[in-house]
């Protein structure tokens, strides 16, 4: 950011949005850009790293911060998994298999990376170069998303059965054990900077979606913060420890230190041609970096 907020540099954001009719997934893509600080710009060099016209979705980055991880339909019938090189932008097919891969996360050994595989949803691992790809876990209802506790532990997103919600589980890998941990939620889950918890989007079916987050230590689940709008599903955290969430072309940061919490627009894509921003990934503590998913901006 270009220096620190003020109550004056900012104005309160509540976005409410009515449901909208389901519709197929857009075609959107991937995008890395510079988080400012000093006498920056809040956001800065946007580059499209995708670049397909197709689907591109679920960001992740390497722990060094020198690669993007990514999902991406380029023949027009499966997902793979996609490497982009952040100094050279150059991209690497890393997964090559008959069946859809999604949501690439590092392994807490930094040897591979784990994926949502297959029509059954189960977990894979690979290696990072894309090879060696084995079952790594499949649980009794299909996964939708997963996040890393520690080397044998995994927070995951649980499709509902015959129409019940998604739950949220918390998986020990040496056991087997899968505990059930609440019920309704998004589909962002991931572990908060500073701390060993992990954080969810909770959506109740009467009232506001709401950030929060599970202590696995303790089992305890305490609510962050209600989200920007009322159909947003992706947050991330800052490298400040921060969460930010996107709303149309713009980027929203909240903030419960100035003497206005609430939410604030951080910055607006608008001139570079961006709409519905969502699926957003800071590189990590030390890096300026982050990666998002947008489509492009409609034009009248």
């Amino acid at each position: 950011m270009s220096r620190d907020l003020t109550v004056k540099d900012v104005k309160p954001v509540k976005v409410s949005l009515g449901r909208l009719a389901q519709a197929p997934p857009p075609t959107a893509d991937v995008y890395l850009a510079t988080f400012g600080q000093g006498a920056e710009p809040p956001v800065s060099n946007v580059v499209n790293i995708s670049d397909s016209p197709s689907y591109n979705n679920q960001p992740s980055f390497t722990p060094d911060g020198k690669a993007v991880l990514f999902t991406s339909r380029r023949d027009g019938t499966q997902t793979d998994i996609y490497k982009c090189d952040v100094a050279t932008k150059a991209l690497t097919q890393l997964t090559h298999t008959a069946e859809n891969e999604y949501s690439p996360l590092v392994t807490p050994d930094g040897q591979g990376f784990s994926v949502v595989h297959g029509d059954e949803q189960s977990l894979w691992r690979f290696n990072l170069d894309g090879s060696g790809g084995k079952l790594l876990y499949a649980h009794t209802g299909k996964i939708g998303y997963h996040v890393w506790v520690d080397a044998t532990h995994l927070a995951l997103f649980i499709l509902g059965e015959s129409g019940q919600p998604a739950t949220l589980q918390y998986v020990d890998l040496a056991t087997g054990k899968a505990d059930v941990i609440e019920p309704n939620i998004g589909r962002t889950l991931l572990m908060r900077p500073g701390r060993n918890t992990v954080s969810f989007l909770s959506k109740p079916r009467n009232g506001h979606p709401v950030i929060k987050e599970f202590d696995p230590a303790t089992r305890a689940v305490t609510a962050l913060m209600e989200t920007i709008d009322d159909r947003g599903e992706d947050f991330a955290w800052d490298p400040r420890g921060r969460v930010v969430m996107g709303s149309g072309s713009s980027l929203y940061l909240y903030s419960a230190t100035l003497q206005v919490s609430g939410w604030y627009e951080l910055a607006n894509l608008a001139a570079s041609g961006l709409d519905k921003i969502t699926r957003i990934a800071f590189a990590g503590r030390g890096s300026q970096l982050f990666a998002f998913v947008a489509e492009t901006k409609k034009k009248h």
